[in-house]
């Protein structure tokens, strides 16, 4: 007969075996480092966790190679202080998107799958030809989109005024005024000037 279970003669159903604690000194059976070496690095925790481009501390290529100039360098962020977006539309994308007469909106844009988002300006542009006579509204046209719109009776709607492009200031031919003389030759002018008073 089986002795009465109570807790002297409890057991698990499989024998277990403590976990070996690592890192904690000779005590742990991996020696005194636990087998991440003295120091350094790569005996730290987080060291399998480095950042893509990471070079061991030292300055990263990025930043020890030259920078570009102009608002599209990497280094001018997000995509530059003064660099604008808009979401290109071709005259040839409407005349196979769009029927005779319609009235063509951002939001017409974004139902025909044109562009993705009404919340960023849309420009037409003048790729293709048009055929058909619609009304575009548009923030902003290209010269040659205008043309072939306004060529097939359609109609422009400027959803922001359009900017004028500064032009060239050229410097005007300064003419050649009288150059006054030399300081050597007014000086010798006043020397003869004394030697005649002389004379």
């Amino acid at each position: 007969m089986a002795d009465e279970l109570n807790l002297s003669n409890l057991s698990p159903a499989q024998p277990r075996k403590a976990r070996k604690r690592v890192g904690r000194g000779l005590g742990s059976g991996k020696g005194r480092y636990s087998g991440r070496g003295i120091k350094g690095q790569k005996a730290r925790s987080g060291s399998h966790k480095m950042r893509a481009g990471f070079e061991g501390g030292q300055t990263p290529i990025d930043m020890r190679l030259g920078k570009l100039r102009g608002n599209t360098s990497a280094d001018a962020m997000p995509i530059g202080p003064f660099r604008t977006y808009a979401q290109p539309v071709n005259v040839r994308d409407l005349e196979r998107c769009f029927e005779a007469g319609a009235e063509v909106t951002p939001e017409m844009l974004k139902a025909a799958g044109l562009v993705r988002k009404v919340s960023v300006d849309v420009k037409v542009l003048g790729e293709g030809e048009l055929t058909k006579r619609l009304v575009v509204s548009a923030h902003s046209f290209s010269r040659s989109a205008v043309e072939k719109i306004e060529a097939a009776g359609g109609t422009v709607i400027w959803l922001r005024e359009p900017v004028a492009k500064k032009k060239k200031r050229h410097r005007a031919a300064v003419p050649a005024a009288e150059e006054p003389e030399a300081p050597e030759a007014i000086e010798s002018a006043d020397d003869e000037g004394t030697n005649e008073g002389a004379e």
